[in-house]
């Protein structure tokens, strides 16, 4: 069953730790086997939501999703980030 991450960025508190962070990210997830679904900052919120940088990534399981994340590349791009931003990270299982 394929998995989501998902990423929303609350706050982005430094600009150049982010830009280098998904200089980074991008290829280490790409090379665990994610497909990025959207990246960009939301154009409509409702309730409780409010601007923010979504990142959706799409992987074959949950496995290969939690492997890309623990994986060396990700966590050398992870410490490049350092407190850059303010953001929750899920992982949620696919319908297919």
């Amino acid at each position: 069953m394929s998995a989501y991450w998902v990423s929303y960025y609350h706050e982005v508190l430094d600009d150049e730790k982010m830009a280098a962070y998904a200089k980074a990210a991008g290829p280490a997830l790409l090379d665990a086997g994610g497909t990025f679904v959207t990246r960009g900052t939301s154009e409509h919120h409702y309730e409780h939501g409010g601007p923010g940088r979504v990142v959706i990534i799409r992987f074959d399981s949950m496995e290969a999703a939690v492997a890309a994340h623990d994986s060396p590349a990700y966590q050398e791009a992870l410490a490049i980030l350092d407190g850059g931003a303010v953001r929750e990270i899920r992982f949620v299982p696919g319908i297919d």
